[in-house]
């Protein structure tokens, strides 16, 4: 037995015995976001002040800032269009196992494209991108992390949406482009990887520029976000001078969600289908996206009557500034999630997902396949770890984990 299972019980029993103390504080400190919101709703100029003289303190605070509408502002979806050609993007990938036998790495990038009332069936796309030797290197010489392998995975996604829309004409048909995630990119700015991720961001703000520049209409679907960047925005509004001093401290409102603000099962800011504000989405990456890439977001109930689900939708500033680009994608997403039934999430990056997904087995044959090369071409082939061969034999016999 691998779990001292006594000493979790006795634990589990410790947080039980707290749970009614943490239920009343936590309906406390909802009530308390729900005034917040409800007094200082319409105070877009201000709010946005404040925010502006807490970046004072802290550049790199991360929150919500209203664009134009109030906070509590809630939108119904637009009419579902008729002639877009909506295009989705997910990846996967293999990352580097410096315990394995042969080292390598891949990246699988699946993109479905449907044109709407067309009656086509929907377009599919895999780029299978394998990496070995000197692409498991950054340009510094480091071993490829498992977050530039993610990093580059991201990029080859907006990449190749870039890719499918260029061949359309925005001009006579709506195009509209989404992929599973926030469209900010993530990956490390400090350390080893730091000039690997910048050269990937100019990459990547480039493909956003000519996405831009062709007119699509381009968005990241965050799926049940545990940012909570509006509650974040409340906690500021009457935090004194002393308490913006020490202000990564500072929670009052911790453990009330923007999923909870939006959805609240009794009482949802947002009806089944209707999207919140659009905010600008303020943190220390701001720097890195100007212009019409400045990032925004709203929140967007996908659910039904009884059961909201609000996701969170980023979107550059070119879509949030774009009334009728803003209302295409809103009417599509909300369409999409529909086709899912009771678990609401966009049809066509269910899709993209189901074709970009590495299983294990291929994973194995694939790396099988770069043996057998090696050796058929007398290279020279390491042995796996020890510590990869205790945990192989570990699993040998078991049907499950």
């Amino acid at each position: 037995m691998s779990i001292d299972y006594q000493q979790v019980y006795t634990r589990i029993k410790e947080i039980g015995a707290t749970l009614q103390q943490r239920k009343k504080t936590l309906e406390e400190r909802r009530n308390e976001a729900r005034r917040l919101l409800r007094h200082n709703a319409s105070d877009v100029e201000g709010l946005r002040r404040r925010v502006d003289s807490v970046k004072s303190a802290d550049p790199s605070i991360r929150c919500a800032v209203p664009l134009i509408e109030p906070l509590d502002a809630h939108t119904r979806a637009p009419a579902s269009l008729l002639n877009a050609v909506l295009i989705a993007a997910d990846g996967s990938q293999i990352n580097p196992d410096r315990h394995a036998a042969v080292q390598f790495g891949l990246i699988n990038v699946g993109t479905i494209i449907l044109r709407q009332d067309s009656g086509e069936a929907p377009t599919v796309i895999t780029r299978s991108r394998l990496l070995f030797d000197e692409e498991l290197y950054t340009r510094d010489g480091n071993p490829l992390s498992d977050g530039m392998v993610a990093l580059e995975r991201d990029l080859d996604e907006r990449t190749e949406l870039l890719e499918q829309a260029k061949l359309f004409d925005t001009a006579t048909t709506p195009v509209i482009t989404f992929t599973d995630g926030p469209l900010e990119l993530w990956g490390s700015r400090d350390g080893e990887d730091a000039r690997a991720y910048y050269e990937s961001l100019e990459k990547y703000k480039s493909v956003l520029s000519q996405l831009q520049g062709r007119g699509v209409v381009t968005a990241g679907y965050v799926d049940k976000p545990a940012a909570d960047l509006v509650v974040r925005l409340l906690e500021l509004i009457e935090a004194t001078p002393e308490q913006l001093e020490s202000l990564r401290h500072h929670h009052p409102l911790r453990g009330v969600s923007d999923r909870w603000l939006f959805g609240d099962r009794k009482n949802p800011l947002l009806q089944p289908g209707e999207r919140s504000a659009v905010f600008v989405l303020q943190s220390k990456s701001e720097k890195d996206y100007q212009g019409v890439l400045a990032l925004h977001f709203f929140y967007l109930n996908v659910g039904s009557e009884g059961n909201p689900w609000p996701v969170r939708v980023e979107i550059p500033r070119w879509v949030a500034e774009n009334r009728q680009m803003l209302d295409m994608l809103h009417a599509t997403l909300v369409d999409q999630c529909r086709m899912m039934g009771a678990r609401p999430f966009p049809y066509l990056l269910n899709r993209a997902h189901e074709i970009a997904v590495v299983k294990q087995e291929e994973k194995h044959q694939i790396e099988q396949l770069l043996q057998l090369e090696l050796r058929r071409n007398g290279e020279e082939m390491d042995d796996p770890s020890n510590k990869q061969a205790g945990k192989d034999s570990l699993t040998i016999g078991r049907t499950r984990f």
